[in-house]
């Protein structure tokens, strides 16, 4: 009994906390459906899923205040159920990343020359494509090649243009750079 008075303020304060929490929940849980009408899709999805949290978390405080067991309670199964959901929206949100594999073209090559060598006619035109494909990596080499040779010519041009005194060094004396004769 010696214990109760100094528990009450704990309770009064839990109590005037539970009522703001009440009327914090209660624009969300009395028209929800309405409010989730209005928004996109992954909103609504966030709207759900957090209500979905913050009911279940209160019920496994709940469990847990009144002495029992919420780690085995179906509650914290479906918490997390709703954490999966968080990951899953998570995933929808962020963009996709470039695919890291390639296709090897020779090794497809290979196997289409392999599957297609009975039939003539598709082998003829898998035949023609190859050689298109190589005729237009040719070209592409050579207009690099020429585009970098162009590069390279433009500033050796550009350096010829100089003075003849701009690209003469200072004469030194002696044979040695900087070595002393003793």
């Amino acid at each position: 009994m010696a214990d109760i008075p100094t528990i009450m303020p704990d309770v009064k304060k839990l109590g005037s906390q539970l009522d703001k929490l009440e009327d914090a929940l209660e624009p969300l849980l009395g028209n929800i459906s309405e409010m989730a009408s209005q928004l996109p899709l992954l909103d609504r999805a966030k709207l759900f899923s957090l209500t979905a949290y913050a009911i279940e978390s209160l019920l496994f405080s709940s469990i847990k205040v009144q002495g029992g067991d919420a780690q085995n309670h179906a509650v914290y199964a479906e918490l997390k159920r709703i954490q999966q959901y968080f990951a899953k929206i998570k995933a929808a949100e962020e963009p996709e990343t470039k695919r890291t594999l390639t296709v090897n073209q020779e090794a497809a090559a290979r196997i289409l020359k392999a599957d297609l060598s009975d039939n003539k006619t598709l082998s003829a035109k898998l035949a023609e494509k190859i050689a298109e494909e190589r005729a237009k990596a040719l070209l592409k080499a050579a207009e690099s090649k020429k585009r970098s040779a162009e590069e390279a010519a433009q500033p050796a041009n550009s350096e010829a243009n100089e003075s003849p005194s701009q690209n003469k060094k200072p004469k030194t004396k002696g044979k040695g750079k900087g070595k002393s004769r003793k």
